[in-house]
């Protein structure tokens, strides 16, 4: 089982002896993709760990870009966590109703905006579930809490930061999607993107990270599975995916083997895929 790491990754029973603690936040960041046909919004009514908050990751987002939930401005996000009662001095727990999908990347937005007390529970609800564990359907009712945000700029990338370590070839440009989309055989689910990869990208698809009950890998397999898709674990990382979620994924599985100089592509495939100026690879890496 995994080492428990408030600023990482935490276990069922190191959420269930905290749960009162006053000053632990729980978020259910759930997000599905819509060929999962599942609500988010309805599973978190219906049932979810004692006073958790729910993070729409598509509206706490930069609605002004037409990018699928871009990164929040700051003051969105301070204002948004304000609401929800989630502030400075606070231990955030992040998870889903998958297991480990769409919680780290709410982990991750937390860390770019320089909150490192945050943590993805191991498993999710469905382990919290499988486990027997306390649930309720009543949102808590928040009070507000003062949140101070400093951005850490170098966790993000851009479209022209990534072009341009492709060029290079100084950083690994990690691809979180599944192998058919990475290889360009199988079609995207957005319509209008063009099929393959970021030349020079290598492929690690996001749950090849996880072991089959959907909790975190130990970091001696992590680091086997990087290594086994290619990956240079001495060069500075880019993750990417198809719109930056389940690229957050191996985001948390660096930072749990101790990989320190890591960016996330916010764009993803969902813009590199979309312009025909920039270059696409297909096939193997």
């Amino acid at each position: 089982m995994a080492l428990d790491d408030p600023k990482t990754l935490v276990s069922t029973d190191w959420l269930e002896a905290h749960l009162r603690d006053p000053d632990l936040r729980v978020l259910d960041a759930s997000w599905f993709l819509p060929s999962m046909e599942r609500d988010a919004k309805a599973g978190y009514a219906a049932a979810h760990i004692p006073g958790a908050r729910f993070f729409d990751i598509d509206e706490i987002s930069d609605t002004r870009s037409e990018l699928p939930h871009m990164a929040p401005p700051v003051e969105k996000f301070m204002s948004r966590m304000r609401a929800m009662g989630v502030g400075d001095g606070h231990q955030v727990v992040v998870y889903d109703q998958m297991g480990i999908f769409s919680a780290p990347r709410v982990w991750w937005l937390f860390r770019l905006m320089g909150k490192t007390d945050v943590a993805v529970l191991d498993g999710g609800l469905p382990k919290w579930l499988a486990e027997g564990r306390e649930t309720e359907d009543m949102a808590p009712i928040p009070r507000d809490r003062h949140m101070t945000v400093q951005r850490q700029a170098h966790l993000i990338k851009d479209v022209t930061q990534v072009a341009h370590a492709s060029k290079l070839g100084d950083h690994e440009i990690i691809d979180a999607r599944p192998r058919g989309r990475f290889l360009g055989t199988d079609p995207e689910p957005r319509p209008g993107l063009r099929s393959g990869h970021i030349p020079g990208a290598k492929n690690v698809p996001w749950n090849s990270v996880l072991t089959e009950t959907n909790t975190m890998k130990s970091p001696e397999d992590l680091r086997a599975v990087f290594t086994a898709a290619g990956v240079d674990l001495a060069k500075p990382a880019i993750a990417t995916c198809g719109s930056g979620i389940s690229a957050a994924v191996l985001v948390l599985a660096l930072e749990r083997i101790g990989h320190r100089n890591h960016a996330l592509y916010d764009g993803s495939w969902a813009e590199w895929g979309m312009f025909n100026d920039l270059r696409v690879a297909t096939g193997e890496a």
